[in-house]
């Protein structure tokens, strides 16, 4: 008898993948029914971040709180596009962890679909966010320039970036042991990167040697060229230069991710 051949494993086409993305995404998002926290980084968190901000440091920085609202709140909205990312990598961890990972992959579905759900309901999520805070900035008094263009520029912009930051979380996912310690690494590593940044100062308050360091720092490029679409003012400098960044970071960590991501899958 000749040896039965390996059965060849079903093609998927690029619309059925699009589905499934789709529902794994649908699944992400609602599992923020089962952890209430998650929501509050995503909606409670930033609203009270931009209020204390505001109200504590709006008439020592800007002289009154209507000046600093439109300086912070552009500031606030990158902040948290950047702290939200961290959860890409505790959901992948805890899918990780649990083995829910391994089995999603065992159906038959496409290969990357588990994770690009993950991370489009992330990009999801982010929307979420940025349009909850201008709405709440609008509230407080907040207005644009140029409302409905320049705010669907800016968030076009930041889901650009936040599709490159996610895939640092990727990596730190499928590094760390439990979900808790890739938020330790996201909050340690993004504390300093936001706050040493123009979010929430004016640069040339700082000392001269750290304007060239802040001047660089991609949050300070991403926030400048936000006020840029929301307020006016430069945004083509600053939003090249974010975009620099976002495909240095893609550039690096897609490959690193994947390939850790293989070799835990490998090891079981």
């Amino acid at each position: 008898m000749s040896p039965a051949r390996e059965a060849r494993p079903e093609r998927i086409g690029a619309a059925r993948t699009l589905r499934q993305i789709r529902a794994l995404a649908w699944r992400s998002i609602l599992q923020i029914r089962h952890n209430p926290f998650e929501l509050g980084d995503y909606s409670i968190q930033p609203i009270i971040f931009l209020v204390l901000f505001l109200f504590v440091f709006g008439g020592a920085v800007a002289g009154s709180t209507a000046d600093y609202l439109r300086f912070i709140l552009p500031g606030v909205i990158v902040m948290n596009m950047a702290f939200v990312t961290t959860y890409v990598g505790h959901g992948l961890n805890a899918d990780l962890t649990r083995g829910i990972f391994n089995r999603l992959r065992a159906l038959p579905i496409a290969r990357a679909a588990p994770l690009a759900g993950r991370i489009c309901a992330d990009l999801v999520k982010q929307a979420w966010s940025v349009a909850l805070l201008l709405a709440v900035g609008f509230l407080l008094g907040f207005r644009m320039e140029a409302p409905w263009p320049g705010a669907l520029a800016m968030i076009a912009l930041l889901l650009v970036f936040a599709l490159a930051l996610s895939w640092i979380m990727v990596l730190a996912g499928v590094l760390a042991r439990d979900p808790e310690h890739v938020q330790i690494f996201g909050y340690t590593t993004l504390f300093p990167i936001t706050f040493v940044s123009s979010a929430f100062v004016p640069v040339d308050t700082m000392p001269a040697w750290l304007q060239p360091v802040v001047g660089a720092n991609p949050i300070s490029l991403l926030t400048d060229a936000c006020r840029g679409l929301l307020l006016g003012g430069p945004v083509l400098a600053p939003a090249a230069g974010a975009l620099l960044w976002a495909a240095g970071i893609a550039a690096v960590f897609v490959p690193l991710s994947l390939w850790a991501l293989r070799r835990r899958l490998a090891r079981g």
